[in-house]
């Protein structure tokens, strides 16, 4: 091995050179080229929070119905939903770069769509399509990146798919304030999109597919090819011997086809995937794209009522999220995945807990709207470094290469639900109970995924794809009873 066993991976090489986040130019380009996946799904969250605003403008209809304004919002989730469910059927069929250019194809049909719409139900299909392409998205590049990283940084590679998502959010307020004076507003807005879709289609033309992918699934020198890029001769000859190992359960597996059931059939798929999607669940119950798809809006509700004051005011809070983001990068692989997740709770709970009290205490003259502001960015603070890249990347490392595609859409399929649940119940619920009791409920729900994460992720922070698998089993063996608990507590 050339990591410490356990929870602590040294990041140090065979040759006993310390393995950076940027020791390796091919991994890193690998990593960013895919990453515009992220760059993808985060500009459109972001972009729709201030189009919004303007679509309102333009379509009474859509003015007058807190439920259209949702659908909007939401219906690219539910493209979103389909698409990673699919997505991890198409990744492990096709492989992962094919998967990318699917997704892109989808997104810029959908981004010209919507650029185009003569009324909300148009608009409302393109936002459909351009969610096929982000879930796809969303399954495909933090596996791609994670199968062409060294286990030393894994973690700060996958993060940089987080990076890009908040990048993208930033980015697209960017665009929002861009064209506030621009004839055709919205449609601009949603039109942009397309843009690194394309961008990222070229650019993956001349990236190879995963070498762990092509080795298990299609051609071994290949793969052999594509590792020499990546690892020195020591180290490539190790994760051979791994793959060999991966290969001969892949042959086992194709002998009784791979299914979904199975997922729940095997304990140690079952307990890896439970935690995964807890992980993705608890990532959206929080309220993180409650944040970032109604900022603008929220700061209104805190009595700033110009368009364009609400979308500078946000553009700060996605400016902090992706700052928040590279602290993250750097955190995940030196502080490790479970410890970062548990800290960045702690502030999350605190920081709704602000929130709900300023609007609570909020008054007809806006005394308090400074108060949320500061609630939305320091929540922005605590959440961006860790339970922002903290569940994609544990998902990434937490299946083994049978079940990673599956497993991965899945999961990913869990977190399109729960945001679709949030995004289109946000609005509904500010309007049944207050906004600020709305934000006590996500406090308490963070409470409950503080104790989720401290009793059932296990710290993958330096381990091999081989090394979590046998987390896993382990865990299974040492939970094995005629009545068989679901997961297993984690120690601490």
């Amino acid at each position: 091995m050339t990591t410490e066993s356990g929870a602590g991976g040294s990041g140090v090489g065979a040759n006993g050179r310390k393995i950076t986040y940027f020791s390796n130019s091919f991994v890193l380009a690998l990593a960013l080229v895919a990453g515009f996946g992220g760059l993808l799904f985060g500009y459109d969250t972001g972009v729709i929070s201030g189009a919004l605003l303007y679509i309102r403008d333009d379509f009474p209809a859509v003015n007058q119905s807190s439920f259209l304004q949702e659908t909007i919002v939401s219906m690219a989730l539910v493209g979103a939903i389909i698409g990673a469910a699919v997505g991890g059927w198409i990744n492990d069929a096709y492989g992962r770069k094919r998967a990318t250019l699917i997704a892109d194809v989808v997104f810029i049909l959908g981004s010209f769509g919507m650029a185009a719409a003569p009324d909300p139900y148009v608009l409302i299909f393109g936002r459909f399509l351009v969610g096929l392409g982000v879930g796809t998205a969303s399954v495909t590049a933090p596996m791609y990146i994670a199968e062409a990283s060294p286990s030393e940084i894994r973690g700060g590679l996958v993060s940089t798919n987080v990076l890009m998502i908040t990048g993208g959010q930033f980015l697209s307020y960017l665009v929002n304030l861009a064209f506030t004076k621009v004839r055709g507003t919205w449609r601009w807005m949603l039109g942009v999109a397309a843009v690194p879709a394309v961008i990222q289609f070229v650019l993956m033309l001349f990236l190879p597919e995963s070498p762990r992918w092509l080795y298990i699934k299609k051609d071994k020198s290949e793969a052999i090819v594509v590792l020499s890029k990546i690892y020195d001769p020591f180290r490539l000859e190790e994760e051979i011997g791994y793959l060999d190992s991966a290969l001969e359960e892949e042959e086992l597996l194709r002998k009784n086809a791979v299914s979904y059931w199975d997922v729940f059939r095997i304990k140690e798929v079952r307990l890896a995937f439970l935690a995964g999607a807890g992980l993705q669940a608890f990532q959206q119950f929080i309220g993180i794209n409650t944040v970032m798809y109604y900022s603008p809006t929220i700061v209104q509700m805190a009595g700033f009522s110009s368009n364009r004051l609400a979308l500078l005011l946000s553009l700060i809070v996605a400016l902090m999220n992706a700052i928040g983001t590279v602290l993250g990068i750097y955190l995940i692989d030196n502080y490790g995945r479970r410890k970062l997740a548990l800290s960045s709770l702690s502030g999350v709970i605190v920081s709704l807990i602000l929130l709900s009290v300023a609007f609570i205490m909020q008054s007809p003259n806006g005394d308090y709207g400074w108060v949320a502001v500061f609630g939305l960015a320091l929540y922005i603070a605590f959440f961006a470094p860790g339970m922002g890249p903290v569940p994609w990347t544990v998902n990434t490392e937490i299946y083994s290469q049978s079940y990673r595609g599956i497993c991965g859409g899945m999961s990913a399929t869990v977190n399109w639900i729960s945001n679709l649940i949030v995004a289109q119940s946000f609005l509904s619920t500010a309007d049944a109970v207050g906004t600020g009791p709305t934000f006590l409920i996500l406090a308490g729900i963070a409470v409950v995924a503080f104790v989720f994460v401290m009793v059932y992720v296990p710290e993958t922070k330096g381990l091999s794809f081989e090394e979590v698998e046998n987390i896993w089993k382990e865990r299974a063996r040492s939970s094995g009873s005629s009545k068989e608990p679901l997961l297993t507590p984690s120690p601490l």
